[in-house]
């Protein structure tokens, strides 16, 4: 093994750090997506007497087929298969849906790849901008369509969906996993994510409240961009911020969990690379490229979806698509609370959750901006009081430290209220449209 990772350590020349150091790099989302990843068998490919040849199939083998999710890869040919020779819209959005699910494992294995040799502080500015890029695509390409609603939807469900549903889980599997045990958690990083999540909720309510406040529609709608324009410049401020104190002046908080678990497998299963540099470098923008087609071809079908299924465009872009598009990273979350670590756990959820609040809404915004697309951060009434319920319930349910199985049900209880309320709405599509 010793020599076939030989060439890819000196592919792009020695890499940077010991071994401690590197795992430094690694944030919640990698250590909870190695929950899904599987050890590849290279015995037969280090036969192969070709080294490019040998190379290739490495890479092949350890991207396509170390996770356990790769039975989900045939969905991407086949959704492009049905979007070229015009197959029923539903099934390209059912199948490119699936195939996110993968991709979105696989980004987050490639850049901690690529942090081994960029160092940890590169390394987890790294994570922490492709941690959500499923999402940004997403939005970008919705955006790119005009179908605003859309993107509040998607991304509205992407924290929802964190803070209830995955953390939810993972804490009521870790409580009834370790009956027996008192979970606890470090309190600190959970009330620095509560702390910003309820900044972003400031920073909804107030164009909802400055809208519902005034005399008409007409008047307020302007002002209502223009403060939400400020606002998330404001929360990119704070984004940038939290992105330093997390890397640099307080990187002790967020590595406590990894380094007191120095010697578990399961954290740090990977203490070298298994892929070189440059080829973590293609790998990420071919499969950032395969995310970008089928997240066109999700935002392009996603109408028919709903009239097909008879399920509202807000239900599906607030309910499924953040629990398909993020399966890898939710279940890697609750694996590691059936291990007793909850610090992994909520790395997850909440890191998440403030990532899509702080950096991705925010920068939709602004990108809508520039594009001249009037988008503002006014998600509508019933949106932002289930948004706001949601943060405030999840910072109660984290403030003392500790666990246990009911308050991960009452989580998971809020999540299908919240469900049932987006399933029975039946808003069309065009006047959610006129509300936004």
């Amino acid at each position: 093994m010793a020599s076939l990772q030989e060439p890819w350590l000196l592919e792009n020349g020695n890499l940077k750090g010991s071994s401690k150091e590197m795992r430094h790099g690694r944030t919640a989302h990698n250590m909870s997506s190695s929950s899904l990843r599987k050890k590849s068998d290279l015995t037969l490919v280090s036969k192969v007497k070709c080294g490019m040849l040998r190379l290739l199939l490495t890479n092949l083998q350890e991207v396509i087929l170390g996770t356990k999710l790769s039975v989900l890869f045939p969905a991407i040919p086949l959704a492009i298969a049905a979007q070229c020779y015009g197959f029923g819209r539903p099934w390209i959005f059912a199948l490119s849906l699936l195939g996110l699910t993968p991709l979105a494992e696989r980004i987050s294995f490639i850049t901690e790849q690529i942090a081994y040799y960029t160092g940890p502080t590169v390394g987890g500015l790294l994570n922490a901008t492709c941690g959500n890029a499923t999402e940004l695509i997403i939005a970008i390409f919705a955006l790119g369509q005009h179908k605003v609603e859309v993107v509040k939807y998607s991304l509205l469900g992407s924290i929802l969906s964190n803070l209830l549903l995955v953390l939810g889980t993972s804490l009521f599997c870790g409580g009834i996993a370790n009956l027996g045990k008192e979970q606890k958690y470090d309190r600190r990083q959970a009330d620095v994510n509560a702390l910003l999540l309820l900044l972003a909720l400031l920073c909804h309510m107030l164009p909802l409240l400055f809208r519902i406040s005034g005399a008409s529609a007409s008047l307020t709608a302007v002002p209502t961009l223009q403060l939400s324009r400020a606002s998330s410049i404001v929360m990119l401020v704070a984004y940038i911020t939290y992105i330093i104190f997390q890397l640099v002046t307080h990187r002790q908080l967020f590595e406590a969990q990894e380094d007191s678990d120095e010697d578990d497998g399961d954290v740090n299963s990977e203490e070298t690379p298994v892929i070189g540099f440059r080829s973590g470098i293609v790998w990420l923008v071919g499969m950032t490229a395969v995310v970008a087609l089928l997240s066109e071809y999700v935002v392009g079908t996603i109408e028919d979806a709903s009239e097909s299924w008879g399920l509202s465009v807000s239900f599906i872009s607030i309910i499924l698509l953040p629990i398909v598009g993020n399966a890898a990273e939710h279940a890697g979350a609750v694996i590691f609370a059936f291990k007793n670590k909850l610090d992994i756990s909520l790395g997850v959820a909440l890191g998440s959750a403030t990532q899509i609040s702080l950096f991705v809404v925010p920068l939709c915004v602004v990108v809508s901006w520039m594009l001249g697309i009037n988008m503002d951060l006014n998600f509508n009434l019933l949106e932002t009081g289930a948004l706001a319920i949601s943060i405030i319930t999840t910072a109660f349910t984290l403030q003392d430290g500790t666990s246990h199985y009911l308050k991960g049900l009452t989580l998971l209880l809020c999540y299908v209220v919240i469900g049932a309320c987006f399933f029975v709405s039946k808003t069309p599509l065009s006047k959610a449209l006129q509300n936004l």
